[in-house]
């Protein structure tokens, strides 16, 4: 397609963080223009960002504040976006009957949608479309619905690619003119049909005679690959290819451009071929579903923070991870490029760009005079930001952490999981629940998770392999394990707090009150995973009814756990077939009556719901 022809709007706009002082649009154009957004009946004024990602890409935010008061909030309010004067067609994005899309600012947290892990070519459906169906039926009732979207983790899937996006994000690249990084010094094949399913064996490794004696892996003379993914095989590399990847995750339009029909690939087997074909038949569905999420974008404010496939798997999960990655100039520079993508596509909107738009100024000085970026100043900047972490002051307050920046690392061996957060970070969250009578904590790893599960990953880190099943608990730290329990069971804490996790590929409902003490608080662990992922099922439901056996109230093996000063009653599901995991990708609404939980339910892709029982077993 000839660049002349291209679309002007081609991401979003998307609706970020919205609040009684400014609302925040994020979008991408194909043209440099001076953009602004006008709210319907409300007299603002806007402070508009303009990065230039390539030739014909632009990101673009419009901060948008008021000029007398504070903005309204909980109410719909219409917006509008111009070019200049000439008034950008949105009409796609509206609900029925409307003449614009609307949004809320919320002050009072009545409904709010949550999830994670939305991976493209999973083979269940987007749970995002079945979002904008819900979201679409409360519109039509003149109701607002939910009030605010959160996605906890895994918005991408960096290190887990299909073969037919890897093809379509080189496609966007050329396509759009995104500007190039500095070369790596890695020896990928100069041909894409030649990289594909095949890249993890040109990532860097610890040779074999650097490895410890003590594990098997130095005697069977085997190199150490410093990425841990275990579906690497696609993994992005450069920054570009980060870049056309949030475009592809979260528009339709760029895929309008494709042709994915004509994408094609020659396996050298049967079985990668076969890989290969179902990937793309689940990408074709992702894609065609696509334009209701960007409708769903574009009418509820969309808040974020990344887990680890954001970037990569197993993202800072041990010191020793750490050091071997920080250390390599090439997987340093894979890591920072995915958390520089990260920053532009979904944390400046986190916080209007209060603290994450001081990167801007040094960012766009990375681009050279031949339209080349070079990144080595500012990947000092971005491993130094510190403030990924946020809070919205809405009622109840909802506390948004940073698990995989500020960890608690184990300086005794560095191949021990590291504690999802520092003392100094624990020590804020302590404070921030304080003086509330309920919070949200957004925490993308449970922190009461199922006990059978947690007990094997245990024993896979005593074995030394944490890395193979992602010992991604709060448990497995022993400091920041004791520091968040002591938070959770001083007098002084919340009387309600809803955690909302994701990460694990299922979802389930707890509720944890101290076993010892007066202060009647209570904690509910509210797991929602994932929007388009799921943990195999059989499986499930074997851990399911293992840890029912095991874990019982009564069973003695609850005295070893670190929780046990906490009793933590599991909830099960209403209707027939009752369980306490449930592994089908949903996408949770969680319904609140005066800051405290209501109703919490699953809507699948399918339309099914699912609803927990939230009354005392």
């Amino acid at each position: 397609m000839s660049t002349a022809l291209l679309p002007e709007l081609l991401m979003g706009p998307m609706v970020r963080r919205a609040d009684a002082k400014g609302v925040c649009f994020q979008f991408a154009t194909s043209t440099p223009s001076q953009y602004r957004i006008e709210l319907d009946n409300v007299d603002t004024y806007s402070e508009h960002h303009s990065i230039a990602l390539g030739k014909q890409l632009f990101l673009h935010f419009i901060v948008l504040k008021s000029i007398n008061a504070d903005l309204p909030t909980d109410v719909l309010l219409g917006y509008r976006l111009f070019n200049d004067e000439q008034q950008i067609d949105l009409s796609d994005f509206c609900y029925e009957g409307k003449a614009t899309p609307e949004f809320v600012i919320p002050q009072t947290l009545e409904q709010i949608f949550h999830g994670s892990c939305r991976n493209p070519h999973h083979p269940a459906q987007d749970s995002l479309v079945a979002a904008q169906r819900s979201q679409a039926q409360q519109r039509t009732q003149g109701k607002a619905g939910a009030d605010i979207l959160l996605l906890s983790g895994d918005q991408v899937y960096a290190d887990d690619v299909a073969g037919a996006m890897l093809i379509a994000i080189y496609r966007l690249i050329e396509l759009l003119g995104i500007y190039k990084e500095q070369p790596l010094d890695i020896a990928l094949p100069a041909q894409l049909s030649e990289q594909l399913y095949q890249r993890h064996l040109f990532l860097p490794k610890v040779p074999w005679q650097q490895r410890s004696k003590i594990g098997v892996g130095y005697w069977l003379k085997k190199d150490e690959p410093h990425f841990s993914s275990l579906k690497a095989a696609n993994h992005l590399v450069s920054f570009e290819e980060f870049i056309a990847l949030y475009l592809l995750n979260f528009s339709p339009v760029v895929w309008s451009l494709l042709d994915l029909e004509s994408i094609s690939y020659q396996a050298k087997t049967a079985k990668c071929q076969q890989l290969f074909d179902n990937e793309k038949q689940a990408l074709a569905e992702f894609s065609q579903g696509l334009h209701e999420v960007q409708r769903l974008f574009a009418n509820v404010s969309t808040l974020m923070m990344f887990d680890d496939h954001d970037v990569t798997d197993d993202w800072n999960l041990t010191a020793g991870w750490e050091q071997v990655i920080y250390q390599h100039p090439v997987s340093r520079r894979i890591v920072n490029n995915g958390l520089i993508s990260y920053w532009l596509m979904q944390g400046f909107g986190n916080d209007a760009g209060m603290k994450t738009g001081a990167l801007i100024d040094e960012f766009k000085t990375s681009l050279s005079k031949q339209k080349q970026w070079q990144f080595k100043a500012f990947d000092k900047t971005i491993l130094e930001f510190n403030h990924w972490h946020y809070e919205l002051n809405t009622v109840p307050k909802v506390v948004v952490l940073d698990t995989r920046t500020h960890r608690w690392r184990n300086e005794q061996n560095f191949n021990e999981p590291s504690g999802l957060l520092d003392w100094e970070r624990l020590t804020e969250l302590e404070n921030s629940l304080l003086t509330h009578e309920q919070v949200i904590i957004v925490s993308p790893a449970p922190v009461f998770g199922v006990k059978s599960i947690e007990a094997i990953q245990a024993l896979f880190n005593m074995c030394g392999q944490p890395l193979l099943v992602d010992v991604e608990n709060w448990m497995a730290h022993e400091g920041s394990a004791k520091k968040l329990l002591d938070t959770f069971r001083r007098d002084d804490t919340p009387k309600e707090t809803l955690i909302l996790s994701g990460d694990v590929h299922y979802s389930f409902c707890f509720s944890v009150q101290k076993r010892f003490g007066k202060h009647p608080n209570r904690i509910w662990q509210l797991t929602a995973s994932g929007i388009k992922n799921e943990f195999p099922r059989k499986l499930i439901n074997i851990l399911d009814k293992l840890d029912s056996i095991l874990y019982a109230p009564k069973s003695p093996l609850n005295f070893f756990t670190k929780r046990w000063h906490m009793e933590v009653d599991k909830h099960q599901t209403r209707g027939d077939g009752q369980k306490y995991l449930v592994s089908d990708a949903a996408i949770s609404l969680i319904e609140l009556k005066q800051g405290k939980l209501a109703r919490y339910q699953l809507i699948h892709a399918d339309s099914r719901t699912t609803e927990f029982d939230l009354n005392d077993n």
